[in-house]
């Protein structure tokens, strides 16, 4: 999976695009007025006031006629461009490129940057500097006082459009540098929401399959006592001995379903409420993947001294099987899993006797969609959600980890610490 494939759909929420709209239109509204009226500066106003009525009906557009509350990327790019086109002229009428607000001309750009598509970020770009080298040459005068004379030294006038130009260029690369980063995380978080949703219903159902197994239990032993009693005294009766044998079979099968259906059929059906040591935690992971894996998984426990109970919680449990299931998946025959503990510090020590970390994903580890470069690494690497979802779901629980290659072993390391007044928090 690509992560452009579920991400390749921008959009501009409405309300606010909006409402910076206002706050544009009624800022150019009064500045406008204001140099007119108050500080007797001459340009045509009424052409002035005409633009600024264009913004104000496609804001009015948007508000009474567009009724959808996210605005898709080609309409977002046809109002940014008006945005553009609209400064444009209030900036051509008061001395182009010279006007100190010439600089908001690259501000639609930059903001359509961090929520628009590549494509139509870059056409706003190469439209926005087309725009400021046209503005330098084509433009009414400045206005001034008629009793000051406005000059401009050439390099000086011409160092404006390029200086606009470069922070066009810079502060977009940045802000889609970072907007991609944001959507990138925002898509992983998503994925760990679906991922422990999914989690909990059927840790839900399982608690419910624990309750029904063991509600059912009496009346299933009832039945099968009843029907042991008539299959004595009906021992003599082919026919009624043969419907007696087939219930107590039925009986037999209901209660194998229900067993299979709970998590754990030894136990009791408060399981899945009690109290755990990080041992057992462990344990129960370790299970879970020798049933279905080859691999040898040797655990040394004679560090751990504190057997501190902990809430059993589902964020740990799918944290700690995301690294111990890396640790299975890379591999080459063995997974060494330590755990030490006194009264202050709990420690997980997760090691395997694969290849390690490459060193172009070690400085990335953590994050979301990261690829090694390495050939025989990248084909068998997924996105990195794995340890992106397992970090943060156990930083969430007060962990603390550190991923590196193993300093004792050929192959990677994960070393997850809590303090175990963490833990009781829990």
């Amino acid at each position: 999976m690509k992560f452009f494939e579920t991400s390749k759909y921008f959009s501009l929420k409405k309300s606010i695009y909006i409402n910076l709209r206002w706050i544009a239109i009624i800022g150019q509204l009064i500045t406008v007025n204001l140099i007119y009226f108050i500080f007797n500066l001459t340009f045509d106003l009424i052409l002035g006031n005409l633009t600024i009525l264009i913004g104000t009906l496609s804001n009015l557009y948007l508000i009474h006629i567009n009724k959808n509350t996210q605005l898709i990327d080609k309409t977002a790019f046809l109002f940014l461009l008006i945005d553009i086109s609209q400064l444009s002229c209030l900036i051509y009428l008061t001395g182009g490129i010279a006007n100190p607000f010439s600089i908001f001309l690259i501000i639609p750009t930059i903001f359509s940057s961090s929520n628009l598509g590549f494509r139509s970020n870059l056409l706003l770009a190469v439209i926005t500097i087309l725009i400021i080298i046209l503005l330098t040459f084509f433009n009414q005068p400045l206005p001034y006082p008629v009793n000051e004379h406005f000059h401009v030294d050439g390099y000086y006038y011409y160092s404006i459009p390029t200086s606009l130009i470069i922070a066009l260029i810079f502060l977009n690369y940045f802000a889609l540098t970072f907007g991609k980063e944001s959507r990138i995380r925002k898509e992983a978080l998503n994925k760990m929401e679906e991922i422990m949703s999914k989690e909990h219903e059927l840790l839900s159902l399982g608690g419910q399959a624990a309750a029904a197994a063991h509600s059912l239990g009496t009346p299933f032993s009832t039945i099968k006592i009843i029907s042991s009693d008539l299959l004595k005294q009906f021992k003599d009766n082919i026919e009624v001995k043969k419907d007696i044998d087939l219930l107590l079979s039925q009986i037999d099968r209901c209660s194998e379903i229900l067993k299979k259906l709970t998590l754990n059929p030894t136990i009791e059906d408060d399981f899945i409420d009690r109290d755990l040591t990080i041992v057992d935690y462990v344990n129960e992971i370790i299970k879970s993947f020798s049933e279905t894996s080859k691999k040898k998984f040797i655990t040394n426990f004679d560090q751990y001294s504190n057997s501190l109970k902990i809430t059993k919680s589902i964020e740990i449990v799918y944290g700690l099987r995301n690294f111990i299931g890396n640790a299975n998946k890379f591999s080459k025959s063995k997974i060494f899993i330590s755990i030490k503990s006194d009264n202050d510090i709990t420690e997980i020590i997760i090691e395997d006797d694969g290849e390690g970390y490459p060193n172009d994903v070690l400085k990335k580890i953590g994050e979301p969609y990261v690829k090694s470069y390495k050939s025989s690494i990248r084909s068998k690497t997924g996105l990195g959600l794995g340890i992106f979802i397992g970090k943060t779901l156990l930083e969430k629980n007060y962990a603390n980890i550190l991923c590196r290659n193993s300093l004792t072993r050929s192959g990677a390391e994960v070393n997850i610490k809590w303090n175990n007044k963490d833990l009781l928090n829990l």
